[in-house]
């Protein structure tokens, strides 16, 4: 039987000795046979498969259009990671190369049934391959640059890096953060941690978040009871992380160490405490209880740094002594909270109307501190 392969005149671009870079093109109609989307998903396991979002069906359409229209220029080209199988042949001759590309011909070998797995993998462009694979015009022209990387991770940094003129959503890029371990860009930097501690807490089975975090898996896997946005726990923990927060001292400034296992016994003590003091509003969807919505995961967070500060003076983090002393001093404002019904005294303010704002989550917080400072006052 002959091999399936497309050839195509190819520029190597000399950019990285380990990481093969070509620059070549393909018939629209040839996308859907040469690459795939890796839709992020998760197995039984947790196991975080994948990078890409879902697609977006209107901006799939305008494209298409566009590309069915009359007098196409489609510059926009698509980024592939190849597989170590393709093969490359450079051009003989003294004019072969100019020191920074190499021209030659590249091959790529297709599967040999149509349902076996596609050879490369859709790093930037989804929404562009999809109608590329749907236009009419099956033989039009498309640039490719194809980097060679079967490593998913090194796959997940540069979709991260490239996807920055059009941000990507925000639960997308903290879910793939923790699976990235080169060297990412500052902000991205800054974000890496609160990811990895959000992600063990939707993992942990000790964690009382285990399954009610929505991450952008969720949408995939349909994940039932998944109640809480990830955003607003890692903002929560952002802000603890700060030097007024209670997960500060736990940050190494001088050697940029970070103690991790205690950050994260912090925070399953404090928020177990907080799911035993208010049971009934635990787990359950943010239109029925505030305390799953984002306004109360950032004001409970606010009050994690008071809390907790007094917790760990007498208890060492993650002990059943810690547990006991952050329950006991939840139990001074709960008899003040309206997490499912009624109305939030001081502000009037009925509980579903509290909304995930600046404004809402900033008179919230303030309110159970002022509380919580009141109570321990009139008891000691």
């Amino acid at each position: 039987m002959t091999e399936d392969v497309i050839k195509r005149r190819a520029l190597r671009i000399e950019q990285n000795p380990d990481i093969p870079l070509y620059v070549f093109a393909l018939e629209a109609g040839e996308i859907d046979r040469v690459a795939d989307v890796a839709r992020i998903s998760r197995d039984e396991a947790g196991k975080l498969f994948g990078y890409q979002r879902p697609e977006k069906k209107q901006h799939v359409k305008q494209i298409l259009e566009y590309l069915d229209g009359d007098n196409v220029l489609f510059p926009n080209g698509l980024i592939l990671a190849l597989p170590a199988s393709v093969r490359f042949r450079g051009s003989r001759g003294p004019n072969s190369t100019d020191g920074l590309a190499t021209i030659g011909t590249l091959e790529i070998f297709l599967p040999d049934s149509p349902s076996d797995p596609r050879p490369a993998l859709i790093v930037d462009g989804q929404q562009r391959s999809l109608a590329l694979a749907r236009t009419r015009k099956s033989k039009l022209p498309v640039m490719v640059a194809g980097f060679v990387a079967e490593d998913i991770e090194v796959q997940r940094d540069q979709f991260l890096r490239v996807n920055t003129v059009s941000p990507l959503p925000g639960n997308l890029v903290t879910e793939l953060l923790p699976e990235v371990h080169t060297k990412l860009p500052t902000k991205l930097s800054a974000k890496k941690l609160p990811s990895v501690l959000v992600n063990a807490l939707n993992q942990d089975a000790d964690s009382p978040f285990k399954g009610l975090i929505k991450q952008a898996s969720t949408t995939t896997d349909k994940r039932p009871g998944a109640v809480v946005k990830d955003n607003s726990l890692i903002s929560a923990i952002e802000e603890s992380l700060k030097p007024s927060g209670a997960l500060f001292p736990y940050k190494n400034l001088s050697n940029g160490t970070i103690d991790t296992v205690t950050i994260r016994s912090i925070l399953v003590t404090y928020w177990s405490a907080v799911r035993d003091t208010f049971p009934e509003a635990w787990g359950v969807a943010p239109t029925r209880s505030r305390l799953m919505h984002g306004v109360g995961i950032r004001s409970m967070g606010r009050l994690m740094d008071r809390v907790m500060d007094r917790v760990l003076a007498v208890a060492e983090p993650g002990s059943p002594e810690a547990y006991e002393s952050a329950k006991a001093e939840l139990a001074l404002i709960a008899p003040h909270c309206r997490w499912t019904k009624g109305r939030w005294p001081e502000l009037n303010t009925p509980w579903d109307e509290l909304q995930n704002t600046p404004r809402h989550i900033s008179t919230l917080s303030n309110l159970l501190i002022r509380i919580y400072f009141q109570s321990r006052t009139s008891t000691s």
